[in-house]
């Protein structure tokens, strides 16, 4: 009974966690598109909920950059500070569409999977 609880809890968290998929925004397109045709339904799903939630994760950095830049004063709008903020959140957006470009790929993977 013990055995059973234990592996349908790891069985749950596995799933709800992407089964540890690990996301790399920075793997070249090619390769995210050659690995998706050699995943079925499941992997390709733990891969769509990695990269779901490492976008999600990114959420709080730009809240958090968005209520740094509303603090700023407009007569200090150009300064050193607010330029700081822009490239901060700029690598975030850059970042994003990363995360997203691959997301894409795995979700029209999915579609088509058999």
């Amino acid at each position: 009974m013990m055995k059973k609880l234990l592996l349908s809890c790891f069985t749950a968290t596995m799933l709800l966690t992407g089964c540890g998929e690990s996301v790399d925004e920075n793997k070249p397109i090619s390769e995210v598109a050659a690995e998706a045709e050699t995943m079925g339904k499941e992997k390709l799903q733990g891969m769509i909920e990695a990269y779901k939630k490492a976008i999600a994760d990114k959420q709080p950095e730009i809240d958090a950059i968005k209520a740094k830049i509303k603090e700023i004063p407009l007569t200090e709008m150009l300064g050193d500070d607010m330029k700081g903020l822009k490239a901060d959140m700029s690598q975030l957006t850059d970042s994003l569409k990363s995360l997203q470009e691959r997301l894409t790929v795995y979700m029209d993977k999915l579609k088509t999977a058999k």
